[in-house]
């Protein structure tokens, strides 16, 4: 057994205050993914947290990395028949989180995820090396697979079936656009009282801001 009681960190390099956030979560999110880029030191700072609930009633949460977000939410790629997928035209109420550390930072966004339209899929697929491209057709997301091996000589036939030709984007595979109606923002402060700041839609579409005791 290894005990982690005396793990300890003291949280003190910003603070979060109702005087200075806007009155939009998407702008407050611009702002501080701006200052991770910046000043953050983050070697991904658009990597999060994507949970759903599965097909077999649990929560499962993995990393994908946010590939545009805008007033409307925030889009992340996917292959649609996989387990998230699945779980997703299952139950499209997800959660998202991020986790900046060097800024002692974390974000947790409710919303609504559906499918991006065909033609933003096919632009951000359009975008991705060929190797991506490749990878996103040979692999059958979340399926068992014999071995390796299975993957990269599958790769090797497609390879050579293309061999510079213009890839398509798989029909099965395209982006999910989250659409927020609940954004939570955290910021590390001393002796554990710590800035949680909700932000919740309203039904005229206006936030109300709120803040939560740590």
């Amino acid at each position: 057994m290894k005990d982690l009681s005396n793990y300890r960190k003291s949280y003190d390099k910003s603070e979060l205050l109702e005087t200075t956030i806007p009155e939009d979560p998407i702008n407050l999110f611009h702002k501080w993914f701006y200052e991770l880029e910046e000043f953050g030191g983050s070697e991904e700072v658009n990597a999060m947290t994507v949970s759903t609930i599965g097909l077999d009633g649990f929560p499962k949460s993995r990393v994908v990395l946010l590939k545009k977000f805008f007033e409307e939410g925030f889009i992340f790629y996917t292959n649609y028949d996989s387990e998230k997928g699945k779980a997703i035209a299952n139950n499209p109420n997800v959660c998202l989180s991020f986790f900046w550390h060097s800024m002692e930072r974390q974000v947790i966004i409710k919303g609504i995820a559906e499918k991006t339209a065909p033609n933003i899929s096919d632009n951000y697929f359009d975008s991705r090396p060929e190797g991506s491209k490749l990878g996103a057709i040979v692999s059958p997301q979340s399926e068992v697979i014999p071995s390796r091996v299975f993957l990269e000589d599958k790769l090797k036939v497609l390879e050579a079936a293309f061999g510079g030709k213009a890839i398509p984007r798989p029909v099965n595979w395209g982006g999910f656009l989250v659409r927020p109606f609940e954004v939570e923002f955290w910021q590390g402060r001393a002796n554990r009282l710590h800035d949680r700041i909700r932000y919740k839609q309203e039904q005229d579409w206006t936030w109300k801001i709120e803040r939560l005791s740590p």
